[in-house]
């Protein structure tokens, strides 16, 4: 059984001579309405490589969650959070704690643990988006990049589509990816195939409506949503697309790259 605590993170304290307790960075994200999540982040359940997990409130009053079946096939993150949000560096800290063999040696931990996340990817574009933007972390100055983190549970319902016949199962209880960026940012990847949109290769109006009808509360919710297409992220032109597109993102966020990542071709 796996206990995940559930206890409020703390993040950094906030600058008291700024308006309403904002800091002054926080300020200047909103104004250019990049605010963040409210919140408080908890824990993580992530990069799932086996049955889904099975998750009970094991103590509502101090929103403690116990994994009481298949936790071994699921990561769990439940490390305070910071104003910084998630780097590699420090997910990396964090998986060599649960792996002594590798504790010792940052770069083998490194390499283990991109190894162990892939694991969760079914497909092609997926894997292309995340060893694309993992290989900058093998670059100079790439460890203090926000980790890309694959196969996040958003929701958790434990009900099947047949046994939940009404009003059905919880939709997108898994995003593809999240990035949990400094001052409570967090972004949402999407790569999408035909079964996001279509079924036995028909387009599927109700479909759509179900991802685009996700896609507003998440934003309404505070987060950032990216969508790529299976199609654009081949093997060919793909990491390009990607390091593009960080090159665009992280521009807005003054968040600096590895040398020689390429503009996007777009």
């Amino acid at each position: 059984m796996s206990k995940i605590t559930g206890k409020l993170h703390p993040d950094a304290p906030s600058d008291t001579h700024a308006p309403n307790n904002v800091t002054a960075p926080d300020q200047v994200l909103a104004s250019l309405g990049m605010t963040g999540i409210d919140g408080e982040f908890k824990n993580l359940i992530f990069a799932a490589n086996g049955p889904k997990p099975e998750i009970v409130l094991r103590d509502a009053v101090n929103n403690r969650l116990d994994i009481v079946r298949n936790a071994q096939y699921c990561l769990t993150y439940t490390r305070p959070l910071g104003a910084d949000g998630l780097s590699w560096a420090e997910l990396v800290s964090w998986w060599q704690e649960r792996n002594p063999a590798v504790s010792g040696d940052q770069a083998a931990a490194s390499g283990n643990l991109c190894v162990r996340l892939a694991e969760s990817l079914a497909s092609s574009p997926e894997k292309v988006l995340f060893h694309t933007y993992a290989a900058l972390h093998f670059r100079e100055g790439g460890p203090a990049l926000p980790a890309l983190i694959p196969q996040v549970y958003l929701h958790y319902d434990p009900y099947t589509a047949k046994t939940r016949a009404t009003p059905g199962p919880l939709a997108r209880q898994r995003m593809d990816f999240l990035l949990l960026l400094p001052h409570r940012v967090r972004v949402v990847l999407e790569v999408d195939g035909q079964q996001h949109y279509s079924v036995n290769g028909k387009a599927n109006p109700e479909l759509y409506a179900q991802m685009v009808s996700e896609d507003r509360q998440l934003k309404l919710s505070g987060y950032e949503i990216y969508r790529f297409g299976g199609h654009e992220l081949d093997k060919s032109g793909g990491p390009r697309v990607v390091a593009g597109f960080f090159r665009e993102l992280f521009g807005r966020y003054d968040i600096p790259l590895p040398p020689a990542v390429p503009a996007s071709s777009n």
